[in-house]
């Protein structure tokens, strides 16, 4: 609809006119379309309601129910497993033994009592602000427009002048029992209103059907981001003026794939975190202004924010054009800040901690501000890292606008802390499933398009590792990224055009690794060609091929990743697929036999060197893994069907007969043996050579 310019319309009456009669069903896809503009609410937050009249199972008599986004949901993906349903007058009869504010947590517990339908989703905090209010259909956003005014230092006169009375005004009171109190409260103070704002908080919106509900939101978001846009430039420049200038896009793209696994580094020391890199114009605009050091440690305001970015950021202290590249000497310059915020952030939680309080969480920074270069984000994994900077972003907007109409305002300290320490908070980390073996790390496997390469990448991907997928066959590559997409999602992996005798893309590759997620930490040299000819047939460009791909292209693939991994200092992997025709002699094998034991001993030479930057280097010797595999390709296979004197139909059954275990190779066999290595039970062994080929004597190590 064209009133509106700062919120997306996206409600289709004959989508609508599809659900009539389904309040749940309307609840859902209202939902969706306000979580679908991260205009209105951020990734997880909110929470949608919806009030229905239904049959109670037990009596048969009707009784009102209502409908909310469940504990951990994200309205933009809702579905119906994803909601809470409640007997609305059970819920509203908690008032009766409801102890006071010091006890609220405890109510929580009490909701299981409250239960309609026993299928649904865990009732979050957020319950009672929706039940104590009579409105069928109730929305609660996370709008930066709305914040921006609900942080202001004068966001209750604005609110009030802004829509005549009609908004009413809740300040800040932690989500709870005691918050749905007082919004009731507030209706019955302000009869007639539409809405609620929240102090440093968010907003309340309703109507009497979804259609309604959806409009008096976007209506209300609407004229606040209307009155913010009126106002900038009213107190002159935004954040106070331009302090410095930024890199062109290129110059920040290197700078920060340069200086990122510096920071993943120093915020790995408890555990391995993944990055996310922007540039996005917005925080451009924040960190290179002359407010940047008043606002960025004052913290953000809304508990969805900080509970995501942390109380408040860490700026680093470097030009935008700096020279990066004496590692060490950056290193040294960057730990005492690194420090200094572990420090700050210690004192913070020894300051504000209780009695009960859980123990203090990992000090290390979320948000990362680098001035003139742009916003890095470490956390967990990929998506909540993603999410973190887009949370910091949305606290951006809110302290632009906060700062256009009045003055920005964040948190007490220690409200913050009851909400990051909140024991409620904490029952539901304690829920969340324990760490994959490989959550944390970053893997790039070369040739990971197909065979071998991407039933690694798979494995890493299942076991919770991001990889980087990579090839030189860009269709190959493209359908795979398709395929991960698909299976595991966007924030699984990303894609590099990988030929690994080209430098220029073997740096480019790493550097995409560092913008994506922050560095590497595992690296499988699987890229690999097979020639199969006499010493006769052989020609000087097969040699030359073989030995570029498969030795030269193994390490100075190493070679490239181990400057990455030592510029984070927390060790990796470097695991070598080489082949058992590195130990077994062959007809018709020189070339590439040779080659393989070439890679062999540079896997040894590798070991004995980097075991002192904890970088282990071990070898995985397959044979005869036909399936998916391009080395099959290029007459490999009828070569080594005519040395071995059978038909190439006839070869997956001839390699399974000649081993001890009779068993056929599959390129899962090979993923299994890498994650072996990698999983964290073999962190104090490198230089070691493990086959897996079935069992073939001749090939025994020792």
């Amino acid at each position: 609809m064209s009133q509106f310019k700062h919120v997306s319309y996206l409600w289709d009456d004959a989508k609508a006119a599809e659900l009539a009669g389904d309040e749940v069903a309307l609840l859902i896809y209202r939902s969706n379309l306000l979580g679908a503009d991260l205009r209105l609410t951020n990734y997880g937050g909110g929470n949608t309601s919806c009030k229905v009249i239904s049959k109670d199972p037990l009596t048969g008599s009707e009784v009102e129910v209502m409908w909310i986004k469940g504990s951990g949901g994200d309205i933009g993906t809702l579905k119906k497993s994803g909601l809470a349903a409640l007997y609305v007058d059970r819920l509203r009869s908690l008032k009766n033994v409801y102890r006071g504010v010091q006890y609220e947590d405890e109510m929580v517990e009490l909701f299981n009592h409250c239960i309609y339908d026993l299928a649904s989703k865990a009732p979050s905090i957020d319950t009672p602000l929706h039940g104590f209010l009579p409105f069928k259909h109730i929305d609660h956003l996370h709008p930066d427009a709305a914040i921006a005014i609900a942080a202001a230092k004068d966001g209750k006169k604005i609110t009030q002048e802004l829509f005549n009375g009609t908004i009413g005004w809740v300040e800040w009171k932690k989500p709870g029992f005691e918050l749905g109190l007082q919004l009731k409260q507030c209706l019955d103070e302000n009869p007639g209103i539409r809405g609620i704002m929240l102090g440093s908080h968010g907003l309340f919106t309703w109507g009497d059907t979804a259609y309604e509900s959806y409009i008096n939101t976007l209506e209300v978001i609407e004229k606040c981001a209307e009155y913010l846009e009126a106002n900038y430039g009213k107190k002159g420049s935004v954040f106070g003026g331009q302090k410095i200038d930024s890199l062109d896009e290129a110059g920040r793209k290197k700078q920060a794939a340069a200086i990122a696994p510096i920071l993943r580094g120093f915020c790995s020391s408890e555990r391995h975190m993944i990055g996310h890199f922007t540039d996005d114009a917005r925080v451009l605009e924040f960190i290179n202004s002359n407010d940047l050091d008043r606002l960025a440690p004052l913290g953000t305001s809304c508990p969805d924010h900080f509970l995501r970015t942390k109380i408040s950021p860490l700026v680093l202290d470097l030009k935008p054009g700096e020279d990066l590249s004496d590692v060490k000497a950056l290193q040294e310059r960057l730990a005492p800040a690194f420090e200094a915020y572990r420090q700050m952030y210690t004192d913070y939680y020894n300051t504000c901690k209780h009695d009960n309080s859980p123990a203090i969480r990992d000090t290390n920074p979320v948000i990362i501000l680098y001035p003139g270069v742009g916003l890095f984000s470490f956390s967990k994994d990929k998506q909540t890292a993603r999410v973190a900077a887009e949370f910091y972003t949305n606290a951006i907007n809110v302290m632009k606008g906060a700062e256009a109409i009045s003055e920005y305002t964040s948190l007490p300290r220690q409200e913050a802390f009851d909400i990051e320490y909140w024991l409620l908070e904490e029952a539901k980390l304690q829920r969340m499933p324990k760490p994959k073996a490989l959550s944390g790390k970053i893997a790039l496997i070369t040739g990971s398009a197909g065979g071998i390469g991407k039933a690694i990448a798979k494995k890493f991907v299942d076991e919770g590792a991001v990889v980087i997928l990579n090839d030189m066959n860009t269709e190959r590559l493209d359908a795979a990224g398709e395929e991960f997409k698909k299976q595991y999602g966007k924030d699984s992996y990303t894609t590099a055009v990988l030929d690994v005798t080209n430098e220029q893309q073997i740096n480019a590759a790493l550097e995409t690794a560092a913008l994506a997620f922050g560095g590497i930490d595992i690296v499988v040299n699987n890229a690999g060609l097979s020639i199969s000819k006499s010493i006769g047939d052989h020609t000087e460009k097969d040699w030359d091929l073989l030995y570029d791909v498969l030795v030269k292209g193994q390490f100075f693939v190493t070679q490239a990743a181990v400057a990455t991994m030592k510029k984070q200092a927390i060790g990796g992997d470097i695991i070598n697929i080489v082949s058992k025709n590195a130990l077994v002699s062959g007809p018709n094998n020189a070339g590439y036999g040779s080659a393989k034991a070439a890679q062999l001993h540079l896997s040894r030479l590798n070991a004995a060197e980097l075991g002192a930057d904890s970088i282990r280097v071990n070898v995985v010797n397959p044979d005869a893994v036909i399936s998916d595999s391009n080395i099959w390709a290029g007459g490999w296979a009828e070569g080594r069907a005519k040395a071995y004197g059978v038909t190439v139909a006839e070869l997956p059954a001839y390699y399974a007969k000649r081993t001890l275990l009779n068993q056929i190779i599959l390129p899962a066999d090979i993923a299994d043996a890498c994650f072996a290595f990698t999983g964290g039970l073999l962190n104090k062994s490198t230089g070691n050579v493990l086959n897996v080929d079935g069992g073939v004597a001749m090939a025994f190590v020792r």
